[in-house]
Formats: C-alpha cells, sequence, structure tokens
C-alpha cells in the first residue's frame, strides 16, 4: 500500500507517551473541524459513532456539535489511550454533557463487536497504522450494513521541506512516506467498501523557531521510519539540524515553514457479496446429462 509503512514498535513507544502528553495534537483537533464539515453529504443521522482512536484524534466537540443525540463509542489502541479517554468522558454531576443526553463509552480496539455502528469516523490515524489493510478491515467489521466511514490522515506531501534537510544531510528519513490518496481509495475498495471519495489539502503551518517546530513534530507522533536513525542523536547533531532547518525553512517573514498534506476520505459499507469460486469443476456425465435436457427442450 506504501513503500514504508510504520514500524510497529516505534508507534506503540509513540501512543505510549502520546497517551502522558497535556492534550492531544493540535493539528488533530483543526483536522477533525474541516473533516466534521464534509459531513454535510451523510442525510442519515447514525444513532452510534465509533471513534475510532478518539483521544488522539480530538474530534469530541466537533462530534456531539453535529449528532448531539449520538452514542459515541471512543475506540483506542492501547489501555494507557482508553483511561485517557475515560477520565475526559467522565463528566461531573455538573456538567452539561451529562445532562445531553448522548451516552460516551470507551473500548480497547480489540473489544469492537461486528456491525456496532453507523458512523465510523477515523481522524489522523491511519498514517500511523502499520497493517492499514487489516486497520480497514476491522472498520468495515465495525460497521452496519450500509454504515459510513470518514477519516483522515497525512499525504505524501507532508514534511516536504524537512525531507529535502534530511536528505541533503544524507541523514535517514525523518518520517515514513505517507501513502497517495488514490492508493487509499484502491486499498479501501479492496478491503470491500463501496463508492470511495477521496480529496486532499495542503496546509502550511510556521514556527518562529527550530525548537518549537520539532517539539511541535514529536507531539505529531514522532518519527516511525523503520530506517531512522537507530540510537539517540549527539546535542552537536541537534543543532546541526536546528541550523539547517533556520537555513533552509525560513519563509517571508523569517518564520519557518513546512507542508502538511491532509488527506480527506469517505466511504459506504456495502451488502456483502456472494463470493464466485474462481474455478467450476462438471464431470463429463454431468454435462451429457445438460445436453440431453436442452435438446429434450427444444
Amino acid at each position: 500500500m506504501v513503500a514504508t509503512l510504520p514500524d510497529a514498535h516505534a508507534v506503540a513507544r509513540q501512543l505510549q507517551r502520546q497517551a502522558g502528553q497535556p492534550q492531544p495534537p493540535w493539528l488533530h483537533g483543526e483536522v477533525a473541524r474541516r473533516m466534521a464539515e464534509r459531513l454535510q453529504v451523510i442525510r442519515a443521522t447514525p444513532a452510534t459513532v465509533l471513534d475510532w482512536w478518539g483521544h488522539l484524534g480530538a474530534s469530541a466537540d466537533a462530534l456531539s456539535a453535529i449528532y448531539p443525540k449520538a452514542r459515541r463509542v471512543v475506540v483506542e489502541p492501547t489501555p494507557a489511550l482508553a483511561r485517557r479517554s475515560a477520565a475526559a468522558t467522565s463528566a461531573s454531576w455538573w456538567s452539561p454533557r451529562r445532562w445531553a443526553g448522548r451516552e460516551t463509552v470507551v473500548v480497547e480496539e480489540p473489544a469492537v463487536l461486528a456491525a456496532s455502528g453507523q458512523l465510523l469516523w477515523a481522524n489522523m490515524m491511519l498514517h500511523a497504522a502499520s497493517d492499514p489493510p487489516a486497520v480497514m478491515g476491522r472498520w468495515r467489521r465495525a460497521l452496519e450494513i450500509d454504515g459510513f466511514l470518514m477519516f483522515s490522515c497525512f499525504g505524501p506531501d507532508t514534511l516536504a521541506e524537512l525531507r529535502a534537510v534530511y536528505a541533503a544531510a544524507g541523514w535517514p528519513p525523518p518520517a515514513v512516506e505517507f501513502t497517495d490518496m488514490h492508493d487509499i481509495g484502491d486499498a479501501l475498495v479492496q478491503a470491500g467498501f463501496a463508492d470511495p471519495v477521496m480529496d486532499q489539502e495542503h496546509l502550511t503551518l510556521t514556527w518562529e523557531s527550530p525548537r518549537a517546530l520539532l517539539d511541535e513534530l514529536r507531539m505529531l507522533g514522532g518519527n516511525t521510519h523503520p530506517a531512522r536513525f537507530a540510537a539517540l542523536r549527539s546535542p552537536r547533531w541537534r543543532a546541526r539540524l536546528e541550523h539547517a532547518i533556520a537555513e533552509r525553512l525560513a519563509a517571508p517573514g523569517g518564520r519557518l515553514a513546512v507542508t502538511f498534506e491532509i488527506v480527506y476520505g469517505h466511504a459506504f459499507n456495502p451488502v456483502p457479496r456472494a463470493r464466485v469460486a474462481e474455478r467450476t469443476e462438471v464431470s463429463l456425465d454431468a454435462m451429457r446429462a445438460m445436453v440431453r435436457t436442452g435438446r429434450s427442450g427444444s
């Protein structure tokens, strides 16, 4: 599906670290807001929304604004993230959320039941999956028939400027090569989804210093490329990196600019088709019988 998939062990370490961050990434919340604007294509109102990797997806406010009465099932990949989501959803007695009539439950990914929701929402998590086809298979099993999938993730132009800095220095890549939206659409079809629609946009984020830029990239998940540096870097290397960023990424006005490509997609879970055998065997006697039947009926 992609040239380089994230290293599963690196992803697990990053998820553990992100579970301890004070807040989910700001960028994820902004993408959630933009993706929510695309929900107008859905005419039906789901009774249950599956919020896949909900804490880091930062989508609770966007979803509750559109579906205030829907049951929200937060699906988390690790126990630590499940605890974070559970803490966030345990509203105090005086909280408006307690009286809004909206139920929120938290489950870990393996515990999701088949056909348990009408909308599956996966904001900014597919690019962190070390086995995307397996994730799409779980998505389809979790959705009811005619259920709707909506997701977002990074596209291949993400961090293009930083990749050039690393390449010029002869260093390993700073991130995995993210998947083109057309390849994601093909993978959705292979997973059994119907009518996939893909879209993308480019966002340019700016920072006042290399340190601020690198700190935010760490909040977004860090480098999970299998060929990343195998050990910690020295302070001398860090100073060299910051110098290269300041020199090569400066935009008009002096701030440092990096491109992020955001891919959006949606698809339906269709009625399963009966599988057709690759080969059909008919005995010679059966063929003779069919020929005789055909002649007698003519």
